[in-house]
């Protein structure tokens, strides 16, 4: 990672979204004229289906795995976790293997697995486990989920470094 010096001290450059590409983008400081309206309706729709499907799976998942109101949640629990694994392969095929492409990002990673997964869903039901008493189901889904999410997208991501031939960890910016 690159360093700026600003007067007396040193800040280290800040990373930047892969998204956005820097060489066009106007100074933010500088008052500017309004930007042109982009078309956005075709990305929209594109997550809108994406959203859509990623819905219906979820809710087969949650009808396969119904949950007992004081019990563990195993259907969100597993919706939640193969969405965070299934994040991490895909980002690195959007942004390390795959070229750009306008709408995967979008209909993939926005709508399906957002559409797919759900964190109102596991609040709603961290709370009412709570209200019914069930204590250490509801803290053992909240800890549970956090975890196994936390290591399903590294999973996610290892599994998809490894089939693309790529080193599973990168070096730091500027080495």
């Amino acid at each position: 990672m690159s360093r700026r010096v600003h007067g007396d001290r040193e800040e280290a450059d800040l990373p930047i979204d892969p998204d956005v590409d820097l060489r066009h983008e106007p100074d933010m400081f500088r008052p500017s004229a309004p930007p042109a309206r982009a078309r956005t309706w075709d990305i929209l729709a594109v997550i809108a289906i994406g959203g859509g499907a990623g819905a219906v799976a979820r809710y087969l998942v949650g009808q396969a795995f119904p949950a007992p109101p004081a019990g563990f949640p195993w259907g969100t629990f597993l919706v939640n976790v193969s969405g965070c694994f299934a994040l991490g392969l895909l980002m690195v095929f959007v942004l390390d293997v795959w070229p750009p492409r306008r709408y995967v990002r979008p209909f993939l990673g926005v709508g399906v697995l957002g559409g797919f997964t759900t964190f109102s869903t596991f609040s709603v039901e961290i709370v009412d486990r709570s209200s019914l008493g069930a204590w250490p189901v509801a803290g053992a889904y909240a800890a549970a989920s956090l975890v196994a999410g936390l290591v399903a997208v590294w999973c996610g991501i290892v599994l998809a470094r490894a089939l693309a031939g790529l080193p599973v960890r990168r070096g730091r910016r500027g080495e």
